[in-house]
C-alpha cells in the first residue's frame, strides 16, 4: 500500500466514524469532521500532512 492510499483509507475512516458520532453522540463531533476536510484541503496545496510523515515513518513507500 502506498502513502496516498493508505492517507485516503485513514481519512475516509475518521470521517465516517466523526459522522457517526455526530449523529448518534453528540452534533460537536462534526467539527473533527470539519478539522479532517481542512487538512484534506491543505495537503492538497502544501502536499503535507502530518499522517504522510508518520505512514512513511512507518515504512510505506510513495509510489
Amino acid at each position: 500500500m502506498t502513502v496516498n492510499r493508505a492517507l485516503r483509507l485513514i481519512a475516509g475512516i475518521v470521517i465516517i466514524v466523526s459522522l457517526l458520532l455526530a449523529v448518534y453522540v453528540n452534533k460537536n463531533w462534526l467539527w473533527f469532521t470539519g478539522f479532517v476536510g481542512l487538512n484534506l484541503l491543505q495537503s492538497a496545496f502544501t502536499d503535507w500532512c502530518p499522517a504522510m510523515y508518520i505512514l512513511r515513518k512507518m515504512g510505506l513507500k510513495d509510489n
